[in-house]
């Protein structure tokens, strides 16, 4: 009896282990390559571009996200080859390489690294002290407190930094330990907003216009009912793309974020959800297009396309540590890989406080910003920023937010994923920068920017 049910359990773990194997071999392959691919990348950029712990980065931003495999995942940076690898257990390998200049590349297979040597950026001067600024103000002190407070250990907020600009002026920044003004952050979809600027750029100097063809190279077709979609609609995320932001690992987004070369091409061949111009959906795909556009425009390669950020929206701002990551075909990834420290993008919103002026040189077009900001369809989405106008419905797919109520109606920021926020307050002549690793974060930051704007009325008026 007892040979029996041994010889049943041995069969069953055959047929359990073989029924894995091919699970693995097909449909659960792209999973654990999203995996290893997600956690290599993610771990090059903290070695190589923000100078953080990287043990502590697994921790907190993909270990939460493994589904119960984290234990599985074996990872390694090499500080001499400036890479970082990843596999779950041995198999399903995938690296980043860190290239000077461009930040981190990931790479599918083994072949030669594009762009290798990267280049030498020139450093950018920033116009804020070496050291933290602390508040004078107890209240302000008192929300940066709460920001940085811990109150529920099972959804850590993991607050990085903020930085708090009234008037143009830095009043107040606190860090994380490990973290300070010097800190490139992942800014995720903050990095959208960055893109929207470039485009308006180019619109600026003439070189691309709102409503024209999107020039895609892949669009040129005959009959191809992409060829109707404007520069316009995929600013504005109406271009008909699908919503591409869904429930599951996989995703439009994540497949092409950590499975495509060239991320670009895959967003040009996926089908239309939607006549352009007709409805709303989330798009990382229209995003990096917006940054194919940029990289032509700037000559094509990755060097050539990091070189124009930096020298027509980096350098102006003084933006010293900002960085948008380029794909395996040297394009910039337009959509969610942009870096850059908190005071970074304190300078990015305060150019859109000061109507896209700073020290007196225009750099985005006149009437650049009021479009920026201006409803797409019955949304609370702009072009490049989101809204704070729609209370009476949420974000389609997410079930979440427009807005911050308890914020002024002219308030409108850029978002990003784990709690990236740039917030612009025009009533207020208010900026406030937030980021961090919150895998589950709320309206912390509108009750954030709410508490420094009491603080800032109740200042004895001088």
């Amino acid at each position: 009896m007892t040979a029996r049910i041994l010889k049943t359990a041995l069969a069953v773990l055959l047929a359990v282990l073989l029924l894995g194997a091919a699970w693995l071999g097909t449909a659960g392959r792209p999973l654990m390559l999203l995996a290893t691919s997600s956690v290599s990348h993610g771990l090059c950029d903290a070695v190589f571009v923000s100078h953080v712990d990287p043990e502590r980065v697994f921790q907190e931003q993909h270990a939460p996200q493994m589904d119960g495999i984290a234990w599985a995942i074996r990872w390694h940076v090499d500080a001499a080859q400036h890479e970082a690898n990843a596999s779950v257990l041995g198999a399903f390998g995938a690296r980043a390489v860190f290239r000077p200049g461009l930040g981190c590349l990931l790479m599918h297979g083994d072949g030669p690294v594009p762009e290798a040597a990267g280049f030498e950026p020139a450093p950018i001067a920033s116009p804020y002290p070496e050291h933290a600024v602390a508040s004078d103000d107890p209240a302000i002190r008192r929300a940066l407190d709460r920001a940085f407070a811990e109150p529920d250990p099972a959804h850590p907020r993991n607050t990085k930094a903020v930085v708090v600009l009234h008037d143009g002026q830095l009043i107040a920044e606190r860090y994380a330990t490990g973290y300070g003004p010097d800190t490139p952050i992942w800014a995720h979809s903050l990095t959208k907003s960055l893109t929207s600027a470039l485009i308006g750029i180019l619109v600026r100097e003439g070189r691309l216009h709102l409503e024209q063809p999107a020039p895609i190279p892949g669009w040129r077709s005959a009959g191809d009912p992409h060829q109707a979609i404007t520069v316009d609609q995929l600013l504005r995320m109406d271009s008909g793309l699908p919503f591409d932001e869904t429930v599951g690992a996989l995703s439009p987004m994540t497949r092409m974020t950590f499975l495509e070369d060239d991320m670009a091409g895959y967003a040009s061949r996926m089908p239309l959800a939607h006549a352009p111009g007709t409805a709303w959906g989330y798009s990382n795909l229209g995003y990096a297009l917006l940054g194919r556009m940029v990289t032509d425009a700037a000559g094509g390669s990755a060097v050539d396309a990091e070189r124009f950020a930096r020298r027509e929206l980096f350098a102006p701002l003084g933006m010293t540590h900002t960085t948008i990551q380029t794909d395996a075909a040297g394009t910039l990834i337009g959509s969610s890989d942009g870096y850059g420290t908190a005071r970074d993008f304190a300078r990015f919103g305060q150019l859109y406080l000061d109507d896209g002026v700073v020290d007196g040189k225009r750099i985005l077009p006149e009437g650049w910003v009021a479009y920026s900001h201006s409803q797409t369809l019955d949304t609370g989405y702009g072009a490049g920023f989101w809204l704070n106008i729609k209370n009476d419905t949420r974000v389609p797919v997410w079930d979440a937010p427009w807005g911050m109520p308890q914020l002024p109606k002219d308030m409108y920021y850029g978002r990003g994923a784990f709690g990236q926020y740039v917030v612009i307050v025009p009533s207020e002549r208010l900026v406030v920068v937030r980021m961090g690793i919150s895998l589950d974060y709320g309206d912390d930051t509108g009750d954030l920017v709410a508490a420094i704007i009491d603080a800032l009325h109740r200042r004895p008026q001088p």
